[in-house]
């Protein structure tokens, strides 16, 4: 299986963490961030991932050229953008990298989770919607996209931070897809975003998966220096699924 992971963003709120190191390499335990991603994808049979750059792309850049000379399974190819593209945008300027794939994953790298991807998979093919996403319970449902589902787990409604939420399942920043997503990308409008531009349109053709999974968002200093002080794991180059979706004994 294949994965979209989205590194490419300036990481203002982190700053001045940031101002020197991109955001998916801030360390966690002492590991930089996309190391935890690779370690979760790599146990959940994800073969290959492709991490979109922009914003200090030589440290990242060198980070997926040592983990390529390591003997992991994991291949990672780096998509260099000059100009932002938006998260759908860079889906769909590399629609070649899963061309074929009967499905994918699209995950942000901002997050720090332990999500079981593998039953996430299970999920979407089940229920064979054109994208699944993964939702979380938040306290704050106007900083988020909040879904409604229905008995069968079909979002019947998709609003990008409402000012007045109907509900508290929010938008987890991963997905996943198959090749009916692209005909839901405008091919003319410059950089959209999934949130923004995609989801909605998918409303009555996507379902919801709720993750019980360690989730959260590192993208403020606040949510980082707790996330670096409750995440439960210490290395990730031998990390195994039973570790990172939940089963910790």
């Amino acid at each position: 299986m294949k994965a979209f992971l989205l590194a490419a963003g300036y990481g203002t709120r982190l700053r001045p963490i940031t101002e020197t190191v991109p955001k998916c390499l801030v360390p966690i335990h002492g590991q930089p961030l996309l190391g935890w991603w690779l370690a979760l994808l790599r146990s959940h049979g994800v073969t290959d991932v492709l991490v979109n750059t922009h914003y200090l792309p030589g440290p990242v850049r060198a980070f997926i050229e040592d983990h390529n000379r390591q003997d992991t399974g994991l291949t990672v190819y780096e998509a260099y953008e000059p100009e932002l593209l938006g998260s759908g945008g860079t889906v769909r300027a590399n629609r070649d990298f899963v061309r074929g794939e009967e499905s994918f994953l699209i995950c942000y790298a901002d997050n720090l989770t332990d999500a079981d991807l593998t039953s996430f998979v299970r999920f979407h093919r089940e229920h064979g919607g054109v994208l699944s996403m993964a939702l979380f319970h938040t306290d704050r449902p106007e900083q988020c996209g909040i879904a409604g589902l229905d008995a069968q787990g079909r979002v019947t409604s998709f609003v990008e931070k409402p000012e007045h939420p109907r509900g508290s399942l929010a938008n987890a920043g991963m997905y996943v897809a198959g090749q009916g997503l692209f005909g839901y990308i405008d091919p003319e409008k410059p950089a959209p975003d999934l949130g923004k531009d995609v989801l909605p349109e998918l409303v009555g053709r996507m379902y919801g998966w709720q993750t019980e999974g360690y989730l959260t968002d590192i993208g403020t200093l606040e949510n980082y220096k707790r996330a670096d002080g409750e995440w439960p794991y210490d290395h990730y180059e031998d990390t195994t699924a039973d570790q990172l979706h939940g089963r910790r004994d």
